[in-house]
């Protein structure tokens, strides 16, 4: 690997893709570190997840110098804008909406199902107050839907707010929920019907960096080619997983 570290988020930000000198600069990831298993902080305090894993490989493939950069996702996308890093892989779907304000490699991860989980049966979730993390699809969706919608700034605090009863029911991605209702003993469990949103995974980067996009897409539809993006899907999401 070729120098990845975990960085915080007051990182100086430089212009450009390259050094005045022509050497190409560390290139910076920024990730929430709060989305098993997208993406969370280890026991060692380091960024880890599947996306901490492909982006390493990514960065290899790519022959780029990379380091991960953790920022809260309310201003994840900010943040990349002004700078602060030069990437954003967070488990970020793809939409109209942000792509209007940054650009997007391919996705690296197929569009996926959203879902609603609650600690009780028989709840309609089109009447129910129902928990999000703000500035997600799943938020934008339960706001549009008929149901009360509370946002929160984590994934954690959604799920948190169904347990002790400030919300009948968190919609988020079926993948993030499937281990958290696994784990729960009964005391979670799905309801109502799945959602598709979104299309797909993708990098963010700002619309000027249009080398370091060319470089990322590249790679990606490289490891979609020989089959190693599948085995990375398969190993963090389950061998039921979408794949390419």
């Amino acid at each position: 690997m070729k120098n990845i570290i975990l960085a915080t988020a007051a990182l100086v930000a430089t212009a450009g893709f390259a050094t005045a000198a022509g050497h190409e600069k560390t290139i910076r990831m920024g990730t929430e570190g709060a989305y098993p298993p997208y993406n969370f902080i280890n026991d060692a305090g380091e960024v880890d997840g599947f996306e901490r894993e492909l982006g390493d490989e990514l960065c290899t493939r790519a022959e780029l110098t990379c380091e991960w950069v953790k920022n809260d996702w309310d201003s994840i996308i900010p943040n990349l804008v002004s700078g602060n890093y030069d990437t954003i892989m967070a488990g970020m779907s793809i939409t109209d909406e942000r792509d209007e304000v940054i650009d997007f490699t391919q996705d690296y991860f197929p569009p996926t199902a959203s879902a609603y989980v609650a600690a009780a049966d028989g709840i309609d979730v089109t009447e129910a107050i129902v928990a999000a993390q703000t500035a997600t699809i799943q938020a934008g969706y339960i706001a549009e839907s008929g149901a009360t919608l509370v946002e929160f700034a984590t994934p954690e605090e959604t799920v948190a707010a169904v347990r002790n009863g400030e919300a009948d029911a968190v919609f988020a991605d079926r993948d993030y929920l499937v281990p958290l209702v696994e784990a729960s003993g009964g005391e979670l469990m799905f309801i109502g019907e799945e959602v598709d949103l979104g299309g797909g995974i993708g990098m963010g980067l700002r619309e000027s960096d249009t080398e370091l996009k060319e470089k990322f897409d590249a790679v990606i539809t490289e490891m979609k080619a020989d089959g190693t993006l599948n085995t990375m899907l398969k190993k963090w999401f389950g061998d039921d997983t979408t794949t390419y």
